[in-house]
Parts: structure tokens; sequence; C-alpha cells
């Protein structure tokens, strides 16, 4: 957690209210907040001796869960962020489909919240081939194995045989993870539809373009450590945004026509109507599961607009992040982040 001062005792009050009868311990690593987090914390455990704080001064989540890994009592970790949403029995499924299905790793689909138009398009987006490249995470209805899920339960002495996070990919370390447990143990990453919890995605588009850049260099280290098993959907971006620089640069200044504007009008139009479908099919879910405020929800032309923008920016920040990335070890023979 960092600054979760208006969520963080709803989130740890819901795990101690959940009603798992063998909650060992709650343990919070804190990025260095500067608001009250800390204090409500400490305040918790005051009342409480199974919540316990750490300080995690390197503030990137895989130095935290590290700390914690270290220390951890219970035989089973599971992970949570101090800023979603998490379903009353989220514990309760999450250890079932651990004994059951004899997984390394289990958890659901990554579900969004919204309370403003930019969060609005961004959970749209994300149920698009165009904003998921696929992932079998981001589809709520998908049970079964994958190469990655959101957030996570593990097997305490798993973690601490595996090496816990990798602590050089300050982005994707979760993805790098869970294909070191691929690649050692084979298929072992499981989905439930049934573990439901919720995120709340960025803000603003400044935001989200920042992010997507952060997730395009942690997707080029990732298949720099794992060049055989990393999923495509991390190189897709990279590869369909080179190829049109390539096809625009010689379309300038070459006789050779690749028709670069023609191909951009027909990717804008299919960016579109693809935003228009998922704003006008998923309007029932966006009102029942995904609109989280009281002020009014953005009509679908809003909607659509919004997931227009969405799209283009994950695509090219993550292409700006894996290039960048890909010079800084190309040029300055930098392996890390």
């Amino acid at each position: 957690m960092l600054n979760e001062e208006e969520h963080i005792e709803r989130v740890i009050s819901g795990f101690l209210d959940s009603g798992y009868p063998n909650l060992t311990e709650i343990l919070v690593a804190d990025g260095g907040s500067t608001d009250k987090t800390r204090q409500i914390v400490i305040a918790l455990g005051e009342k409480e001796p199974r919540i316990k704080l750490i300080g995690n001064a390197e503030k990137y989540q895989s130095f935290g869960l590290n700390k914690m890994i270290e220390v951890a009592e219970g035989e089973i970790f599971l992970r949570a962020d101090g800023h979603c949403f998490y379903a009353d029995n989220y514990i309760e499924k999450c250890v079932e489909t651990l004994l059951e299905t004899g997984a390394k790793n289990v958890g659901g689909a990554q579900r969004y919240k919204a309370s403003n138009y930019v969060q609005a398009g961004i959970a749209l987006a994300v149920k698009s081939f165009l904003g998921n490249g696929g992932a079998k995470y981001m589809d709520i209805n998908y049970n079964g194995y994958a190469d990655t899920v959101f957030l996570g339960c593990f097997w305490t002495k798993d973690l601490q045989e595996i090496g816990g996070f990798n602590t050089e990919n300050v982005t994707n370390q979760d993805s790098e993870l869970n294909l070191r447990f691929i690649e050692k143990f084979g298929e072992c990453i499981y989905i439930n539809s049934e573990i439901k919890s919720w995120y709340f995605p960025r803000e603003s588009f400044g935001k989200l373009f920042e992010q997507y850049i952060r997730y395009g260099r942690g997707r080029f280290l990732t298949r720099v450590l794992h060049p055989e098993n990393s999923p495509l959907r991390g190189m897709a971006p990279f590869i369909s945004l080179l190829l049109l620089a390539v096809f625009g640069i010689t379309d300038l200044f070459t006789q050779v026509h690749f028709y670069t504007l023609e191909i951009l009008i027909g990717l804008a139009i299919i960016v579109l109507f693809e935003s228009l479908r998922l704003s006008i099919s998923k309007s029932e879910l966006f009102k029942r599961d995904i609109w989280e405020s009281k002020t009014k929800a953005p009509g679908f032309l809003n909607r659509a607009l919004s997931s227009s923008i969405t799209i283009v920016l994950m695509q090219v920040g993550h292409f700006l992040g894996f290039l960048f990335q890909l010079l800084r070890k190309i040029i300055i023979r930098v392996k890390g982040w």
C-alpha cells in the first residue's frame, strides 16, 4: 500500500470480518505513505495483534511482497492490494481452489470498478481483445489454467523456495513469478471465476499512459528472462506499431507505397466501432458491476470515446516502454530496470 487512508481500513476490516477461521495474520507493507495510512494501520493493530505493519523503503511492490514472504507465519500466502474491493468469500474461495486444484498459484479475473469518465473507458476497453490481448485473467467467466492471475494465492513455502518476486522488474513481477512457477512445475497457475475482487484503474489518461509505458518496460524485461515462455501478447503492441512506423517512413522517403495513411484510418475505424460495441453490449454489466459512484454514469457515447482513447494509449504507451527498454539494453547495456 501507499497513501491508502481512504481504503485501507475497509480492506483490512473486510478480511477480519470475512469469517474465515484460519486467518493467521494480516501483513501490511507500506511504501512510505505520507497521509494517515500508517496511523490507521497502527491503530487497528493495537486492537487486533494479527495486523502487522512492515516498512517498505524501496516502495515497489516486489520488495514489499518479499519482506512479507520472509516473515509470513501462515502456510498460505494470499496477496491483496490496498485499493481493491474483495468479495466476502474471497479468502475462502482462494484457499478452496488452491487445495482442490493442486495448483501453485490461484486467483480470479481482474475485475474493474469506475468512478469517473476515464476509469469507465478503461473498464470497458479491457473487455476487448484490443485492450487485453486475449489474456485469460481478464475474462470474468474463465475457469482453468493460464499463464498468470490477478493478485494470487500461494503456498508460502513455494514462494520462499522459488525466491519470491523479482525485484529488478518492478511492474511485471507477478507475471514473471508465474512464468518461473510454470517453468519449474509445469501447468500450475489456475483461474477460478468464483474468486472475485475489483480494481480501480488510473484516474486520468496521463496516468494511464505512464502506467502502460512502465508495463511495456516490464514486459521487455520478462521476455529477456523467459524468452521461450513469455506470452506473445506482450510483443504484439511493439511489433504492430514498429511495422506501422517502418511502413510510414518507407511511404515518406521512397517510391514504395504501403498505404500507411489508409491503414491508420482503417485501424481508427476498427477501434471506434469496437468501442461502440463494448459500450452497448456491456451496458448492463457496466451499470450493475462496474460503475461505483453516486454521480451520474457517463452515457454510451462518452464511454465509447473514452474506450477508444484508452485502447490507443495502451498500445502506444506499451510500445514506447518496450522500445525504451530495448534501446537501453542495446545501447548502454543495462539489463535491469
